[in-house]
C-alpha cells in the first residue's frame, strides 16, 4: 500500500512540475561522448596524424617516397618533426600500418582543389525532348534544331517526338521524313540511339552526342581555318589599239 502511495505522489510530482526526471542521463552522455571520441579517425577521408596514431611500429614512406621499412612510430615521428612536416597515416588497414612523411596541410589543400575540378566538370547530363510536327514549317525546323545542336553539345540525350493530329496520322512517313532531316543535319554532333518508332499518335526517336564524330568534325574545320588563304592573281587588261599605236610610232 504504501508502495502504490508513493508512486502516486512521485507521478503527482512530475505533473505539477511539468516535468519527467531522467533516469541516469549521465551515463548516456558519457557512452555517446566515448562512441563520438573513438568515431574521430574513423570518418572516410580523414586520416590519423602526428601524435593521433596510436599504434607502436608503422611501415614509414620518406617525405622523397622511399621506403624506409618498419620503424617505431616514435623514430617516424621524430624524423617528421626534424623535416618540419607531418607523419600521416596513409594505409591504416595494413599490418603494420602505413605511414607517409609529409605536408598535411598542402595535402588537404591538394585533395579540395581536386574534388573541387571534379564537381566543375561533372555535368547534370539528362533527357530533353523536342516536339516537332509533321508540318512544319522551315523557320521553326531550324529553330529547334539548333535548340536540338545544343543540348547534344551539352552532353545530354535528346527525344524527338513527332506529334500528330487528326488524319495526319494516317501519314507516319511524314514524320519519318522529318525525323530523317534531323539525323542528316546533325550528323556531325548526334547518333541516333533509339530508332524511329510510333507510340500512340506520335513518332519518337532518341538522340545521342557522338564525341567521335564531333572531335573529328572540329578536326576538319581547324584545319581548315589554318589553311593560308590564296590571294586571287589580279588581271591586267592591255589595251590593244593603245599598244599598236605605240609600236607604229
Amino acid at each position: 500500500m504504501r508502495l502504490l502511495v508513493n508512486f502516486h505522489l512521485r507521478t503527482l510530482v512530475r505533473r505539477v512540475h511539468g516535468f519527467d526526471t531522467p533516469r541516469l542521463p549521465w551515463r548516456r552522455q558519457d557512452g555517446v561522448a566515448k562512441s563520438k571520441e573513438s568515431d574521430i579517425a574513423t570518418v572516410p577521408g580523414d586520416h590519423r596524424v602526428n601524435e593521433r596514431i596510436r599504434v607502436e611500429s608503422v611501415r614509414l614512406i620518406d617525405n622523397e617516397g622511399n621506403q624506409r621499412g618498419v620503424t617505431t612510430t616514435r623514430e617516424a615521428l621524430a624524423l617528421a618533426r626534424s623535416l618540419d612536416l607531418d607523419l600521416v597515416e596513409i594505409a591504416p588497414t595494413a599490418q603494420p600500418p602505413v605511414c607517409r612523411i609529409m605536408d598535411y596541410g598542402k595535402f588537404k589543400f591538394d585533395e579540395a582543389q581536386k574534388a573541387k575540378e571534379s564537381r566543375r566538370k561533372t555535368q547534370n547530363v539528362g533527357v530533353k525532348e523536342m516536339k516537332y510536327r509533321p508540318k512544319i514549317g522551315p523557320g521553326d525546323f531550324d529553330t529547334k534544331t539548333r535548340l536540338v545542336e545544343k543540348f547534344l553539345g551539352e552532353g545530354h540525350k535528346v527525344k524527338i517526338t513527332i506529334m500528330f493530329r487528326g488524319r495526319e496520322s494516317a501519314h507516319p512517313e511524314l514524320g519519318k521524313k522529318i525525323l530523317d532531316r534531323i539525323v542528316e543535319r546533325l550528323v556531325d554532333t548526334a547518333k541516333v540511339e533509339s530508332a524511329a518508332k510510333l507510340d500512340g499518335r506520335n513518332m519518337i526517336m532518341v538522340l545521342g552526342p557522338d564525341k567521335k564524330a564531333r572531335a573529328k568534325a572540329d578536326a576538319v574545320k581547324s584545319d581548315e581555318e589554318s589553311k593560308p588563304e590564296v590571294a586571287a592573281t589580279p588581271t591586267v587588261e592591255v589595251n590593244a589599239s593603245a599598244h599598236e599605236s605605240q609600236e607604229e610610232s
